[in-house]
């Protein structure tokens, strides 16, 4: 499988909008190719109704991924501890949310870390991201 440098996804989805397309295309174009990626090394398929069960359900600490992001993640959320605002997540509500897959790959590590203790596997992004691509307008 072939990786893309991060900045060719950045600069392909200002193209995009160059063109005309709207941005909110091409985060969802690009959370389709993580979520590609993902299920690739999962080896199956993510599954919308297990990425929302496991957003919203806390995985033995205090925190779910809900808790900051919302249920559901189409309006700004809120850090939990912080208070800082969390921009949409689910890319059809965030245009500029999945067009960088190394910041998605660095916010996905750091936030399964705090909701998780450990790292999200490859199944768990790709059903997360299964159910964020499935939420629309």
């Amino acid at each position: 499988m072939k990786i893309l440098h991060p900045g060719f996804l950045s600069a392909w989805a200002l193209a995009l909008a160059a063109a005309g397309l709207p941005l909110a295309h091409a985060a969802e174009t690009t959370a389709a190719q993580q979520l590609s990626q993902w299920s690739a090394q999962a080896g199956a398929p993510g599954q919308a109704d297990k990425g929302k069960a496991f957003f919203n359900a806390k995985h033995g600490g205090e925190w779910s991924c809900a808790s900051c992001h919302g249920a559901p993640p189409t309006v700004q959320g809120k850090h939990a501890t912080t208070g800082k605002a969390i921009a949409p997540l689910a890319p059809a509500f965030n245009p500029r949310g999945f067009t960088d897959s190394a910041k998605v790959d660095k916010w996905f590590r750091r936030n399964c870390n705090d909701v998780l203790s450990r790292e999200c596997s490859a199944s768990e992004k790709a059903d997360v991201l299964a159910y964020l691509i499935s939420l629309k307008p």
